[in-house]
């Protein structure tokens, strides 16, 4: 196929932040059709984008617009009704995160994207980066040996986000992130879902591990919903983790993901902060993988062009499938099910 159409439902704060800037600079997209439920502001990004194909309604957007693919990028609880509306009409799916908000909802979708033979993809930025392919290689290769413990943790510059206030850095864009998405404990607001879940989603892709149950507490912003999250999680194969979160790191700083994975034959150090990825074993073999300093910052351009590429047939890799994307809802719907019953919750 040589250009496909590709349909945003959600033309909110990322969207137009990056998604539809991103498709309209891809040399294979032929058009782009946008749905915002408001028309004032569906105008508005019509015009800033120069779109002809705007709705306020996503099953028109779907049902008159020849796609090929559709970005979810709607309110956090919207993701799997508009996911399930692409895919029932046999269209591939990119669907930001949370891919879900209960882990019934993310299998529901990977069960009907499988029997459509479509694909769902994540935009987990970390997955698309070379010393991710790096890491995933070193551990199907058997460096680690069989995994038995890990350790993982994520911190981000997102006080006020998480606060309900205005995003610092978003002060000159179109639209800002709405407090309704990102800070209201009923519709799936906090730091796990809005962006713990970018460590798992990395985290699936260096192990190919089920998670099994989930033991948490939290620590909550001003909003009520979590600054700080602490978890034990148990996988099906005996493994444990040790799974941290925290929106409080200084605006001066960046994005933390450290990852240490322990195995049977050694262990693997993947760290996005300093950028390394590093696997020592028992037996005296050390790998250190060679990478500039900027190798882990976060990628949000390569999410786009693969999706492209898998909506137009290019046979691409998807490093943050269906599959991905589901485990890390499932221990996010534990972990916050643990939190609010003080037990250990079964997946």
């Amino acid at each position: 196929m040589d250009k496909v159409e590709i349909g945003v439902i959600g033309a909110g704060w990322w969207a137009t932040t990056s998604h539809i800037p991103n498709l309209l600079t891809n040399p294979h997209v032929g058009g782009v059709a946008v749905t915002r439920p408001d028309r004032e502001n569906l105008d508005k990004v019509m015009e800033r984008f120069g779109l002809a194909h705007g709705f306020t309604d996503a099953e028109e957007m779907l049902d008159s617009r020849p796609l090929s693919g559709v970005v979810i990028a709607s309110p956090h609880v919207m993701h799997f009704n508009h996911t399930m509306m692409a895919i029932g009409r046999g269209l591939h799916v990119l669907v930001e995160k949370p891919m879900a908000t209960s882990a019934g909802d993310a299998r529901a979708m990977v069960e009907a994207a499988n029997g459509k033979s479509v694909e769902l993809i994540m935009p987990y930025g970390w997955n698309y980066k070379p010393m991710t392919d790096a890491a995933h290689c070193l551990v199907k290769e058997g460096w680690v040996g069989e995994i038995r413990h890990i350790s993982a943790q994520m911190a981000s510059a997102l006080a006020d986000l998480f606060a309900g206030e205005p995003m610092l850095e978003t002060s000159e864009h179109l639209f800002r992130p709405p407090p309704s998405t990102w800070a209201d404990p009923a519709r799936a607001g906090g730091y796990g879902w809005g962006q713990l879940t970018h460590g798992l989603g990395l985290l699936f892709r260096l192990v190919d591990l089920a998670p099994a149950r989930v033991y948490a507490r939290l620590g909550l912003s001003p909003a009520e919903v979590d600054y700080y999250d602490a978890a034990i999680v148990e996988f099906e194969n005996g493994a444990t983790m040790a799974l941290s979160g925290a929106a409080t790191v200084p605006k001066s700083r960046g994005f933390q993901v450290d990852i240490r994975i322990f195995g049977t034959e050694g262990m693997l150090l993947f760290d996005i902060e300093r950028a390394r990825v590093e696997a020592v074993r028992h037996d005296g073999k050390v790998h250190v993988e060679q990478l500039a300093p900027d190798a882990g910052e976060y990628d949000t351009a390569s999410a786009i062009s693969r999706f492209v590429d898998i909506c137009r047939g290019a046979g691409a890799e998807n490093p943050a499938n269906g599959l991905i994307g589901q485990r890390a809802t499932e221990v996010l719907d534990a972990m916050y099910r643990s939190a609010k019953s003080g037990r250990m919750e079964e997946v």
